[in-house]
């Protein structure tokens, strides 16, 4: 008589496969031209079937419709009066429970895929239903070992109708041992599109990625020129002055290697571009928007040096 197969962690986490994560989440508000308009100018899109009433009525769609990149945004969580928690025995907590104690307590999200089905017209309210989709075995990357959550998000109108579908993927994980290490700073990932930047800091050169076609520079590194299309491309160096485009001041949570507060910054090079870096030596109540700033190569380690940035005189 053959003995009863021990349940693994693995199959803990695959019964939750197919599940539902939680509540549906009703949006707050109906889709209206306001949040519409306040979406465009936030993203600098003109297109004016999303805020033109006359030209977008003589369009295909007869009418205002909203961004299909808004999709999220409707049910999105309030910070001030957020919708309910999922509620005690909710799929999601209990799976990211099991994952915890488990050992694989840090978490992060790794990326989205969204699919449009159909616009959104104001008047219409949203819904979103999440299920997991699928629990992968551990995997062992730079962060850590740990298993990808991927959650599949149906966001539907009135009568059940589609309007689009978001793929979520987080990545529950057991931090390796030199990341939590006190004071260690987080190793950037770096792949073969990214390589020649890191490289670029460690002789103390800030470069950007250039087209070799059309010479549009780009940032963050990436295959592809978003404006021809092509796959070749060079470097450019850039001169590493530029002023904060925008910034966040982080106080909590604490993040390993870094010693709250600490300024995040969006710096806007001369060139151009943007990066993401931190303002070192500078007070935190003193940053503002269109401060200019210059770049300085910090050595962390033999391995690692990072482009950084200070505040310099106008």
């Amino acid at each position: 008589m053959s003995a009863v197969r021990e349940e693994t962690l693995l199959d803990r986490l695959r019964a939750f496969e197919g599940r539902r994560a939680g509540e549906p989440i009703v949006a707050r508000d109906e889709v209206n031209t306001a949040m519409i308009r306040h979406w465009c100018d936030a993203i600098g899109d003109d297109n004016p079937v999303y805020t033109d009433p006359e030209l977008a009525g003589r369009s295909v769609h007869g009418g205002i419709v909203a961004p299909p990149t808004m999709l999220q945004a409707w049910t999105m969580r309030g910070l001030v009066t957020p919708y309910p928690g999922p509620g005690p025995g909710a799929p999601m907590p209990e799976l990211l429970q099991i994952l915890d104690d488990a050992g694989f307590t840090s978490i992060v999200a790794t990326n989205c895929e969204q699919e449009y089905t159909r616009y959104l017209r104001p008047g219409e309210r949203v819904t979103a239903t999440t299920v997991i989709e699928s629990v992968s075995e551990e995997k062992q990357t730079a962060l850590g070992a740990g298993h990808f959550i991927t959650t599949r998000i149906e966001y539907t109108v009135e009568g059940g109708e589609v309007a689009g579908t978001q793929l979520f993927r987080l990545f529950k994980f057991r931090p390796a041992a030199r990341a939590t290490e006190a004071g260690a700073r987080p190793r950037p990932a770096t792949n073969e599109d990214t390589a020649f930047f890191w490289e670029g800091a460690a002789r103390g050169e800030l470069l950007i990625q250039r087209c070799a076609s059309c010479g549009t520079l780009r940032h963050p590194p990436r295959p592809a020129c978003p404006s021809c299309r092509s796959l070749e491309w060079d470097t450019q160096r850039a001169g590493g002055r530029g002023t904060v485009h925008s910034y966040v001041v982080h106080h909590h949570p604490p993040v390993p290697g870094f010693e709250p507060p600490y300024v995040v910054v969006l710096v806007e090079l001369e060139e151009g571009t943007r990066l993401v870096s931190n303002l070192v030596d500078a007070d935190p109540s003193e940053v503002s928007i269109g401060m200019p700033v210059e770049v300085e190569f910090v050595r962390v380690d033999d391995e690692l040096t990072l482009p950084l940035f200070k505040a310099v005189e106008h």
